[in-house]
């Protein structure tokens, strides 16, 4: 028998909620009535309470509090949210609790024997499963999908050593032998943007609401389960179960499925996905092969041809291509980052992915790869030169969103922006670095100029360099060479405007051009401004300038 805790300040939703349980079939043996969080807490101590039904919006102590503390002080308690109010921060918390269900008021009879009978099969599941892995693995305040996510994790990782137990067979449909099976692979192409726009950047929270949306998609012989991949932020998994029938007809519906499933993902909230349909097997244990034939499937897609949503078989040939590599190109981007000359290390990687978008394909796969292996060799360099191990990215899946990076792409474009973008920040932190370990010259900038007068010179170009303030700057180089910098870079572009006045083979046009100005009338000006005389009169007469 099971002993139940109703916590909620309206008596007319608790006498309702007394009304419409099916305690007598459901099994319970005792309904306890608490009429605020605090006097919750307080019954919980005093009572052994299985599932507790929490109002979230309640005087002194509100339902969000209580599962924050439930969570800390009574990690076993099951528990099932009621709220009037289709909040999003209780919902948040509903999730990071891992409450069994989230129901909204008006209440009614179905949704709630509903969601405890879900609650109880929970129950049930832990009192009749004594394997090893469910005592090792499955945490005691885990609702009945999550069991099942764990069930299906551990075949598709193969970390299942042994047979499932028999308690654990009709959880997944592997007590019928005539039920066959198919992973199915999701993978999220901005999740990034999804997930800022629409979810307030709570990137479990938009797996949640997609799950639930895979979820929905079954038919009476046609089954989905969707979570997701706990390891990779942009993949969703979705399990499917079909008794009896052709394997052609679960083909068929599966495709028909998925496709129904990317449409309103992208109705809903915008998301834009990859799906890869793995092989049909008539074993629930040979999910792991289906998953694999599915991540293949999606890896063979190509991205120079991607648009939008594609549903692929896991039938389809991963698509071979050259045997690509960073190996060549690493050393010419370290020279030119260690010289501070990103444009020039922009233009290698930009030839590079230029060569990508000639070929005849690239695939997602292959993207994957390469942006990988780039992560792991920026950073061996990075390291080399000295940079603070903290703020390189992992080499895991999710590590640029760790340094702020969004990874997202749809297409071969925002690939192409996306390793700018890492190129950038490895640029950013190695400068940094040499920053931080050579003790500054105010000559170098002065060195510069000389060398470089016929650029756009501005003293943030240095700020940003030696991370020091204009303010700092202007005067440290004024009490050295006795003019501010921008009045130093006029000078030396004057004082080259005479050498070059004095070759009558020069054209004054040109002069402007070699000197950096926008135009022949623009140089000129700054040229009277300078000397009181144009360029003209100079050149006529340059005893006059």
């Amino acid at each position: 028998m099971y002993n139940v805790l109703i916590v909620d300040d309206e008596e007319p939703l608790r006498e309702a909620i007394r009304i419409l349980g099916d305690w007598k079939g459901l099994g319970v043996g005792q309904v306890l009535e608490a009429t605020d969080g605090q006097m919750g807490l307080s019954m919980l101590e005093e009572h052994k309470i299985d599932l507790a039904i929490i109002d979230m919006k309640m005087p002194v102590l509100n339902g969000v509090d209580l599962l924050r503390m439930i969570e800390r002080e009574y990690p076993q308690l099951l528990t099932i949210v009621i709220s009037g109010y289709n909040d999003f921060e209780y919902t948040r918390q509903a999730i990071h609790s891992k409450v069994v269900d989230y129901l909204l008021k008006p209440i009614n009879r179905g949704d709630l024997n509903e969601a405890l009978a879900k609650a109880f099969n929970v129950l049930e599941a832990k009192r009749r499963m004594e394997s090893e892995f469910i005592n090792k693995n499955i945490a005691l305040n885990m609702s009945l999908p999550k069991l099942k996510e764990k069930i299906y994790l551990s075949i598709i990782e193969r970390s299942t050593k042994n047979q499932l137990s028999e308690a654990m067979l009709p959880l997944i449909g592997a007590d019928d032998s005539g039920n066959r099976f198919a992973a199915i692979v999701l993978r999220v192409l901005n999740l990034e943007e999804t997930s800022t726009n629409r979810f307030h950047q709570d990137v479990d929270l938009l797996h949640f609401a997609a799950a639930n949306v895979i979820n929905e998609i079954a038919g009476d012989h046609f089954q989905c389960f969707g979570f997701a991949n706990p390891k990779r932020d942009r993949e969703l998994i979705t399990v499917v179960t079909m008794k009896g029938g052709y394997r052609e007809d679960m083909a068929y519906r599966a495709v028909h499925q998925m496709n129904k499933v990317a449409a309103t993902l992208n109705k809903l909230f915008g998301t834009l996905v990859l799906i890869g349909i793995g092989d049909i097997r008539d074993d629930v244990m040979e999910i792991s092969a289906s998953y694999d034939s599915a991540k293949s499937a999606i890896y063979g897609i190509d991205l120079l041809k991607l648009q939008g949503t594609t549903v692929a078989s896991g039938s389809d040939k991963f698509a071979s291509t050259d045997n690509r590599s960073w190996m060549g190109r690493i050393p010419m981007i370290r020279n030119a980052l260690e010289s501070g000359n990103l444009q020039h290390a922009r233009s290698i990687l930009g030839d590079y992915a230029k060569k990508w978008r000639s070929a005849e394909g690239f695939s997602v796969g292959e993207a994957d790869r390469m942006i990988h292996d780039f992560v792991i060799l920026m950073n061996d360099m990075a390291l080399e030169l000295k940079v603070v191990p903290e703020r390189l990215p992992t080499n895991g899946e999710n590590g640029l969103r760790g340094i702020g990076i969004m990874a997202d792409f749809a297409t071969f474009d925002q690939y192409e922006s996306l390793l700018i973008r890492v190129l950038e920040y490895y640029a950013d932190e190695i400068r940094k670095s040499q920053s931080a370990n050579r003790q500054f010259d105010v000559g170098d900038i002065k060195a510069y100029i000389d060398n470089h007068y016929y650029e756009d010179i501005k003293i943030s170009m240095f700020t940003e360099k030696y991370y020091l303030s204009r303010e700092y700057l202007m005067r440290l180089f004024k009490q050295h060479y006795g003019f501010g910098i921008h009045e130093y870079v006029q000078k030396v572009r004057m004082d080259k405007a005479k050498v070059l006045l004095d070759d009558p083979s020069l054209k004054i046009q040109d002069i402007s051009s070699m000197l950096g100005y926008k135009d022949k009338n623009y140089f000129s000006k700054a040229f009277r401004n300078y000397y009181s005389v144009s360029p003209s009169e100079y050149r006529e007469n340059p005893a006059n300038g």
